[in-house]
């Protein structure tokens, strides 16, 4: 590694958005050091990505795992300051917040958002915290959702995981202003990665005698489609790029497909509109029906 290569931290880099974003960073030079969970995926990505690809075997949910891969990354750097660390990595728990396990909603905050403090933590001297590292301070981008500003029924847990995130990227930014890290958030809409094919792992059977077992259903049908329809992960890949790149860049980037409407247009409703529209679309009534 030459001492003015850029390097990147990704976590949950083996599909989808954290291995397009990678791509993108290799292909214009950069070196990159992506999380995966399992060791075929690491050889996989060495195979798929070059040379200037390294591969960090740890679950996010493990502190003692990331310590490790950070001690990794820091002897890689020889004292050089980390250019970037992009918190990717998630999952999506689905189900009605008033049947749901908490065991659940746990698992979904773990991942989401408890991963993210842990590997922003053990990262965080090497993106220029810690003065012992010499160079420019990095930047962290925290991959947030739409679904971190407007919430969906029956997704109620990954919307509340990436509401807390979008608070920890606000925090955090105006906390690291004394040592020039800037903390960048992106809120993709539906992109097409596996997280949308695993719709059909969602275990309705828990909720067969709800009020609410047709609806997962439907809104399992729904996310299927969803992600059939997506936008290309080299998307977010490039803009990734240009947020690493660019001299100022934003604070929040959202991107979807038809974005104006999607996006700019439905953030502009009233609140109740909002709520018959996203009831419609998954099939809830919209009335009492035990009256």
């Amino acid at each position: 590694m030459s001492d003015t290569q850029s390097t990147a931290v990704i976590t949950g880099a083996s599909t989808g958005i954290g291995r397009a974003i990678a791509r993108s960073l290799i292909d214009n030079g950069w070196r990159v050091f992506g999380s995966v969970r399992k060791p075929e995926d690491a050889e996989t990505l060495r195979q798929g990505l070059g040379e200037n690809f390294t591969s960090l075997i740890f679950d996010v949910t493990d502190f003692t795992a990331i310590r490790e891969a950070s001690a990794t990354v820091s002897d890689a750097l020889e004292g050089r300051t980390l250019n970037a660390l992009v918190n990717n990595a998630g999952i999506a728990v689905a189900g009605p917040l008033r049947h749901i396990p908490l065991e659940e909603v746990h698992r979904q905050f773990d991942v989401n958002i408890f991963g993210v403090v842990r590997v922003t933590q053990a990262f965080l001297p090497m993106l220029g915290a810690d003065p012992v590292f010499k160079g420019p301070p990095g930047r962290i981008i925290n991959m947030s959702s739409v679904a971190g500003k407007i919430a969906s029924p029956i997704l109620g847990p990954y919307a509340m995981s990436k509401h807390a995130l979008e608070a920890f990227s606000d925090s955090l930014r105006r906390e690291l202003l004394m040592h020039g890290i800037d903390v960048i958030t992106v809120g993709p809409g539906a992109i097409k990665t596996p997280i949308w094919a695993k719709a059909d792992d969602i275990d309705v059977a828990p909720y067969k005698d709800t009020e609410y077992y047709g609806v997962i259903q439907n809104m399992r049908k729904m996310l299927q489609e969803v992600g059939d329809n997506g936008l290309e992960p080299a998307k977010v890949g490039d803009l990734a790029l240009r947020i690493l790149t660019t001299d100022k860049p934003k604070t929040r980037y959202a991107i979807m497909k038809n974005q104006f409407v999607m996006w700019t247009l439905l953030r502009a409703l009233p609140q109740r509109m909002i709520d018959r529209a996203a009831a419609k679309r998954v099939g809830l009534p919209q009335e009492a029906q035990n009256k």
